[in-house]
C-alpha cells in the first residue's frame, strides 16, 4: 500500500507512522519552504519508516509532481481544518476524478461537518465535549486526563487508521475509494461505549462519591506509599477484592460488603494508611503479579526498565533515542524495526525518479 501523508502535526503523522510500521510505503508530502528550517531539528520518531518529498505546491511543476504521487497512491492522509485541502485544489472530489480507487483520510477535532467544524480546538476540548472528561474526576476535584493521548491519538489517529484499513479493504473489492471523516470527538465518544453501557444498567453512577471508577472506593484508586511514590489498585471483581484484602491483612473486612458504598470512606482511609507503611518497591514485591489487580505508578523512564516491559520489548532505542515499539504484534508479518525518522525532503530525488520511471513504463 502507498499512503500519501500531507505533512501536519499530531494524529495525522501518528496514523502514518502506524501504517509505516506495518509495512506501508508512506510518503510525507512536505512543503519545500520548510526544508531548510526542518533540517535544524532531529529526526522525528513519528516519521520513522516513512519517506519525505518536499514540493512547492504554488508552482505548476510542484503541483504536477504532487498529482503524480496521489495518482500512484492507495490512500491519502490530511489533518487540516475543513476546506483547506479544497482551497489547495486537492480536495476529495478533485482527487477522486484522477484516482477513483484512492481512500481519502481526513482527521480533525470536530469533524468535517457541524456547527464547530471550523473552530480551533485541542485534545482536552474534544474530550470535554464528548462527555468523557467528566468521567475522569474525584469528588470535589476538577476532571483530569493525560495530555494528547485520549483525544488526539486514540480518538483521532487510531480511528483514522481503522477507517483507512476498512475502506482500503472494501476498495479492493469495489475498486472505489471513499472519504474517511475521522473526528476526534467521534472517536472519543465511541470509546465511551462501555461507560454508556454500565450507566444504562446502573453500574456507572454520575455521583463520583458513589462511583468506584471515580477514585472513591478503597479498591480502585491511586495510593501514596511511604517513599512518596504511588501505586494503583483495581480489584473490581469479588474474587480479586478478596485477594486484595487477604494481602493487606484486612481480615476483619467482609468481601461480601464490597459494594456498600457507605463503608468506602472509612475503609479507604484504612487502606491509605496501610499503603503508607511501605515503599512502592515493597508493595511491588507483595502485590505485583498477583490477582489483587496491582500496578505501580512509574515514570516514563522507570517504565522503560520494568521487567515486564523489557520482556515485551515495549520500547526501542533508535540512534540513542527511546521510542515506543510498534503495536500490535502480528505473528506472521511482524512490524518493521523502527529506524530514524525521515527528514523533510530527504527522499525527493529518489521519489521523483521513481515517478519518472513509472511514467516511462
Amino acid at each position: 500500500m502507498r499512503i500519501i501523508e500531507f505533512s501536519g502535526i499530531g494524529p495525522g503523522p501518528f496514523a502514518g507512522m502506524m501504517l509505516a510500521d506495518m509495512g506501508a510505503d508512506v510518503i510525507v508530502l512536505d512543503r519545500a519552504a520548510d526544508q531548510q528550517r526542518a533540517s535544524l531539528y532531529p529526526r522525528a520518531p513519528m516519521n520513522r519508516g516513512k519517506r519525505s518529498v518536499a514540493l512547492d505546491l504554488k508552482c505548476e511543476a510542484g503541483r504536477a509532481q504532487a498529482w503524480a504521487l496521489i495518482e500512484s497512491a492507495d490512500a491519502l492522509i490530511e489533518g487540516f481544518r475543513p476546506g483547506v485541502m479544497e482551497r489547495l485544489g486537492f480536495g476529495p472530489e478533485e482527487v477522486a476524478a484522477r484516482n477513483p480507487r484512492l481512500v481519502y483520510g481526513r482527521v480533525t477535532g470536530w469533524g468535517q461537518t457541524g456547527p464547530l467544524a471550523h473552530a480551533a480546538g485541542h485534545d482536552i476540548n474534544y474530550v470535554a465535549l464528548s462527555g468523557v472528561l467528566s468521567t475522569s474526576c474525584r469528588a470535589g476535584q476538577a476532571p483530569a486526563i493525560p495530555p494528547t493521548v485520549v483525544g488526539d491519538m486514540a480518538g483521532g489517529a487510531m480511528f483514522l487508521v481503522f477507517g483507512l484499513v476498512c475502506a482500503l479493504f472494501e476498495a479492493q473489492k469495489s475498486a472505489q475509494g471513499q472519504v474517511v471523516d475521522a473526528a476526534m470527538i467521534d472517536g472519543v465518544t465511541a470509546m465511551s461505549g462501555l461507560i454508556h453501557q454500565m450507566r444504562g444498567n446502573g453500574f456507572w453512577l454520575d455521583k463520583p462519591e458513589q462511583n468506584l471508577f471515580a477514585n472513591s472506593s478503597p479498591f480502585y484508586e491511586v495510593f501514596e506509599c511511604a517513599d512518596g511514590c504511588y501505586i494503583t489498585l483495581g480489584a473490581i471483581e469479588p474474587q480479586f477484592y478478596a485477594e486484595l484484602l487477604k494481602r493487606l491483612d484486612l481480615d476483619d473486612v467482609s468481601p461480601a460488603d464490597q459494594y456498600v458504598c457507605s463503608n468506602w470512606p472509612a475503609l479507604k482511609e484504612r487502606v491509605a494508611a496501610k499503603i503508607k507503611t511501605r515503599t512502592r518497591a515493597q508493595w511491588q514485591t507483595l502485590l505485583e503479579g498477583s490477582d489483587a489487580c496491582f500496578g505501580a505508578v512509574l515514570t516514563l523512564e522507570e517504565a522503560s526498565q520494568h521487567p515486564h516491559n523489557l520482556a515485551r520489548g515495549l520500547f526501542v532505542e533508535v540512534n540513542g533515542q527511546r521510542q515506543p515499539a510498534p503495536a500490535p504484534r502480528l505473528s506472521r508479518t511482524p512490524a518493521r524495526s523502527p529506524t530514524l525518522g525521515a527528514l523533510c525532503g530527504e527522499h525527493t530525488a529518489e521519489i521523483l525518479a521513481e515517478l519518472a520511471a513509472k511514467k516511462t513504463d
